[in-house]
């Protein structure tokens, strides 16, 4: 795109010399013709920074590689920790007396950890189970639904069996994780947790 200037004539401007009217003149700007070995962008884009570096296709498949390599290194990280941790798998303790839990209705604990939520259902007379209560899924809160007979998750409708934790239907791909009971001299007791 080529603009046109203008340049006012003495006519514009009276008492600075001539007195014969003139015509404004115009002047024509020349495209700069590009230097040898120059790319043709900078003729049409000729702005300059002091601090200007070309960055190369070379140079960026190098960023990205590197980039990549270093979102890798630290994925293998991850999964390296997760699977080397110790797990806490809890220890013996007494948690209720049997007598306290009604056939069908629960009683939250906490287990391994005082900030693990548990969640212990008697199913009968002599049969108690517990599980903990985060949803394999995402970890939102199950409870159980005693019209349905089964551990629900109300954020994705998870169902989990309610004698064994296994998964039911919804999203969660892993049964709940159990805790393993027994009653001893009429009190329940947690032995340990298996995720």
């Amino acid at each position: 795109m080529s603009a046109k200037r203008t340049v006012p004539s003495e006519a514009d401007h009276p008492g600075t010399g001539s007195s014969q009217a003139a015509e404004p003149l115009t002047v024509e700007p020349q495209a700069a013709e590009p230097q040898a070995g120059e790319p043709l962008w900078k003729r049409d884009f000729p702005y300059e920074s002091l601090a200007e570096d070309e960055v190369t296709r070379r140079e960026f498949a190098r960023f990205l590689v590197a980039g990549a390599g270093v979102m890798a290194a630290g994925n293998v990280g991850l999964a390296a920790w997760t699977q080397l941790r110790r797990i806490n798998t809890g220890e013996p303790r007494a948690l209720v007396p049997l007598d306290e839990v009604a056939v069908g209705e629960t009683y939250l604990f906490a287990y391994p950890e005082d900030a693990d939520p548990a969640i212990l259902l008697r199913l009968s007379d002599t049969e108690v189970v517990a599980f903990s209560q985060k949803c394999t899924h995402l970890g939102c809160v199950v409870y159980f639904d005693a019209d349905e007979s089964r551990w629900h998750c109300p954020c994705h409708e998870g169902n989990f069996d309610a004698a064994t934790g296994a998964v039911i239907s919804g999203p969660p791909s892993r049964a709940l994780g159990r805790i393993d009971l027994e009653v001893r001299d009429q009190v329940i007791w947690a032995l340990g947790y298996q995720p």
